[in-house]
């Protein structure tokens, strides 16, 4: 038997065996390292954040402000975490995936610290004591973070109370007007009546009602909220096809299972979208109440630093004004996604 020999010379690949078949070709093992990549939006974010740190730090104040180096800290800081993410870029992971959709925004706010800093503490071109720099609103929450806390604790409560009870009533009212005619009857021209009118425009009327300034509150909230729960629902409702009640009849349903399993299912989407409309004209409603009366919150608040010519303290609370309805909304669109899961693919916002 004669055996067949392999020239030497030849390359894996090309090594000729018996019956005329080649060798799988050799596959490499990539170098280790190959596939890594920067994240350039984290350099430059971190890089503005770093000249907002260097503004704020090596440029002295016109007028001295206290907290100019913790802010200065603060702003290294921040552009070091995101020099850092940037220079480990696909290595990072999970964590770049998480924040690489806010790059642009990174080097926006990098570069508007900077901006605002210089025209208020550095050149002041921005009048005091209307217009504060970074550090101002630094100082208002370290030095006034009690007050703050408290004060955004009772609003929180105060939306919560007035925004549960609107939401409750809303919905029942519009399940009611989409459902029944007699209901309909006698609510619609209510609806009509006071749906347009603006929920402040009740304030003389609930503070001579009611027998605190707090439940007057609850009620314009509860209004605010109820109404546009109330009209998105019965139009949800309404707009039921009326096929499902056929086919829930067919199947043995009764009244109230079409109105429990039909009705309301269907009518979600235009709930929630009540409900979103209602948070924002009860946040609204709820400053202008605690202005009016209560003795604690964010509205409260908002006079009380305007009394005193405390812009910083001002703007700090809208901040968190700003940020408490944005939490809200967020946790409200969390509970959508939960309710209406079985939704998905047919609800678009």
């Amino acid at each position: 038997m004669s055996m067949c020999w392999a020239d030497p010379m030849e390359t894996a690949n090309t090594l000729v065996l018996r019956g005329g078949a080649k060798a799988a070709p050799h596959r490499t093992i990539p170098a280790v390292g190959t596939n890594y990549a920067p994240w350039y939006g984290g350099l430059l974010a971190g890089l503005a954040w770093l000249a907002a740190a260097l503004v704020t730090g090596a440029w002295d104040d016109v007028n001295e402000w206290t907290y100019t180096a913790q802010l200065a800290a603060i702003e290294a800081a921040i552009g070091g975490v995101l020099l850092a993410v940037g220079l480990a870029g696909s290595l990072s992971g999970p964590v770049l995936a998480r924040v690489k959709t806010s790059g642009a925004w990174l080097v926006a706010l990098g570069l508007a610290a900077t901006g605002w800093e210089a025209v208020t503490a550095k050149l002041m071109w921005l009048p005091p004591p209307f217009f504060v720099p970074p550090q101002g609103l630094l100082e208002a929450y370290l030095d006034d973070w009690p007050r703050l806390f408290e004060c955004a604790y009772h609003s929180i409560a105060l939306l919560g109370v007035g925004f549960a009870f609107g939401a409750a009533t809303g919905f029942v009212v519009g399940v009611s007007i989409g459902w029944s005619r007699a209901a309909a009857y006698w609510g619609h021209p209510i609806l009509r009546l006071i749906g347009p009118l603006p929920p402040v425009a009740w304030l003389p009327v609930a503070f001579f009602l009611f027998p605190s300034s707090w439940s007057a509150s609850v009620f314009l909230i509860a209004l605010a909220t109820g109404i546009p729960v109330a009209i998105l629902t019965w139009s949800g409702v309404s707009s039921v096809p009326s096929s499902y009640y056929d086919i829930a009849r067919t199947l043995g349903g009764k009244e109230r299972f079409l109105v429990l399993r039909v009705a309301i299912p269907a009518a979600l989407p235009h709930v929630f979208v009540g409900l979103f409309m209602g948070l924002t004209s009860a946040f609204v409603v709820l400053v202008v109440a605690e202005m009016m009366g209560v003795k604690a919150g964010l509205g409260w608040y908002l006079q009380w630093a305007q009394g005193w010519a405390a812009y910083g303290n001002m703007y700090a609370a809208l901040l968190v004004m700003a940020v408490v309805c944005s939490s809200l909304v967020t946790l409200l669109f969390k509970v959508r996604n939960h309710l209406l899961s079985w939704q998905k693919g047919l609800v678009r916002w």
